[in-house]
């Protein structure tokens, strides 16, 4: 007779050979019996419910750890640094092809286009509507408020021209917390975890101040005038901005923000995953250095048998200690009574019989704090994808190590640099440059006419900061063989190594080459042996 159980879940009694089989993941990962599994059973909801309506809480945190943890700062500041640093640079780059220019027409159109924009990008009272930053100076803003808050939004704003300013752009950048589902649409102002809407007008759905269209087509965003919680007399009202406008099709408002799930429409703050590790690495360490601090007090213990109406009363000695003046050479000697217990410089001191001395034993930090310390931040930077040596800017590693350690973090770093672009700098670029060619200060025949020969005028590289050198000598030994070797071009090497142009270095070369020659041979010349060898650490070999 075959063997029965007994199945829980529908009560009845069936054959063993009935029994589920577990197969594949069920006896691993997806396991439901195992012990370590049991307990392990998440819900995962819709974007919406697992972003958006956690948002306001994951930004608070991320803004507040920002303020008071060194080690997050540390890592939103080393993007900006590394991403931005003193802001990101136009080089306009024309396809020369689609607009069939001459390499000289093309350089003198790029380079009146860039002192152009020059004009408007770098006085705040020109590109800011606050009028609080030039326009590197909101690149970096930009960049801290996407990192912290999970995104943010640039508007484009319209101003009278001046004589010292003949464009009307202005940017405003517009915080995270502005952007949201108004009241009247189902948003919640009480409740921050309400972010569905509708709006009744259109019929579009709203996700946190992101209005879609029926095919999930961004088509607007509602910006509300004060903050969530601000202290403010003001009536909080709504302000719908189109996404586009419909006779440009240019945009009128950009979101600047980082992608993690399909149908996602706000973004998440940088720090969103490693909040929980960074809060409790802060109490640790708080807690160390208030140790620390408490044990800092030279601390003694009478033990006596004596009793206690007999024991001083937290006295001190004012006056003379062992014959050296004191703070107050006024106040009396209170070390005259025998009760008083003092210390001093080459003081010995009897004390009574039944007594004893007992001092305090500091013990802080405790042991293997240096290396908890260490594991943690490198956990946490493996999560923000910064390797640990540049999150805490120790580099006690060798040559190697460190080199491998900025590579990868560079990595990372020209990812962000290239996804800030296309959300920021770019579009921007574009809406000015359409302005310019509009108001008759650049030529740019059929630029409303061909979406392509509009892309083709658009068409710009971005240079920032470039990834640190620890041993230039030999790196620039490796530039040179791939150049030689046709692995990589003069151009690319100048643009990777110090972000230049190297048309532009040739020209100014030739001239000083010119300048040199006719100042004569009184010049130093050095030469630089390139067949030298190196050790691995960087250092000469004989």
């Amino acid at each position: 007779m075959a063997d029965i159980y007994h199945d829980k879940k529908s009560g009845l009694y069936l054959p063993d050979d009935a029994r589920p089989q577990a197969k594949g993941y069920s006896e691993a990962g997806a396991s439901l019996t195992r012990r370590a599994m049991k307990g392990f059973t998440p819900r995962s909801g819709s974007p919406n419910e697992d972003i958006s309506c956690n948002n306001m809480t994951l930004r608070q945190r991320g803004r507040m750890l920002y303020m008071s943890s060194p080690v997050a700062t540390s890592a939103i500041n080393t993007n900006r640094t590394k991403v931005v640093g003193v802001g990101l640079a136009l080089k306009s780059s024309i396809n020369r092809d689609v607009l069939g220019l001459s390499p000289e027409s093309a350089k003198s159109w790029q380079r009146r286009t860039e002192a152009e924009f020059s004009l408007w990008a770098s006085r705040k009272a020109n590109c800011d509507a606050t009028g609080m930053n030039n326009f590197e100076g909101m690149q970096q803003l930009a960049l801290v408020s996407w990192l912290m808050s999970g995104d943010v939004f640039p508007v484009f704003k319209r101003y009278k021209p001046t004589p010292a300013n003949p464009y009307s752009l202005r940017i405003h950048l517009v915080e995270a917390d502005r952007v949201s589902t108004p009241d009247d649409y189902g948003g919640g102002t009480m409740y921050p975890s309400v972010t569905d809407g509708k709006n009744t007008t259109t019929g579009n759905k709203i996700y946190d101040g992101v209005e879609v269209d029926d095919e999930g087509m961004v088509v607007a965003y509602h910006i509300r005038n004060t903050y969530p919680w601000q202290i403010t007399g003001e009536q909080t009202t709504w302000t719908r901005v189109e996404a586009y406008g419909k006779s440009t099709g240019l945009p009128n408002i950009l979101h600047v923000m980082n992608s993690e799930r399909c149908d996602q429409y706000r973004g998440v703050t940088y720090l969103a995953q490693v909040i929980e590790p960074l809060l409790q690495l802060r109490r640790y360490t708080e807690s160390e250095l208030m140790a620390a601090l408490v044990q800092s007090f030279f601390t003694a213990w009478i033990v006596t048998k004596t009793d206690a109406e007999d024991m001083p009363l937290n006295e001190v000695g004012g006056g003379d200690i062992a014959g050296v003046p004191g703070a107050n050479p006024d106040a009396e000697n209170v070390s005259e009574s025998r009760n008083e217990y003092e210390m001093g410089p080459g003081t010995v001191a009897h004390l009574e019989e039944g007594e004893d001395v007992k001092f305090g034993s500091p013990n802080i930090p405790t042991t293997g704090f240096d290396t908890f310390v260490k594991t943690f931040c490198k956990l946490i930077g493996a999560g923000l994808g910064i390797p640990y040596d540049v999150l805490i800017k120790e580099y006690n590693s060798s040559y190697s190590s460190a080199r491998g350690a900025l590579m990868d973090a560079w990595e990372d770093f020209k990812m962000r640099r290239s996804w800030f672009v296309a959300d920021f700098c770019q579009p921007v670029y574009e809406v000015w440059l359409a302005e310019a060619v509009a108001r008759g200060r650049i030529k740019a025949p059929g630029f409303f006419e061909d979406p392509l020969v509009c892309a083709a005028w658009c068409a710009a590289r971005w240079i920032g900061p470039v990834q640190g050198s620890l041993d230039p000598l030999k790196e620039v030994k490796a530039a040179v063989l791939q150049v030689q070797k046709g692995f990589k071009t003069h151009e690319q090497v100048a643009r990777e190594t110090g972000g230049g142009d190297w048309d532009e270095n040739v020209e100014q070369l030739a001239a000083e080459n010119a300048k040199l020659a006719a100042a004569g041979d009184g010049l130093a010349s050095v030469t630089v042996d390139f067949n030298e060898k190196e050790d691995n650490e960087g250092g000469k070999t004989e």
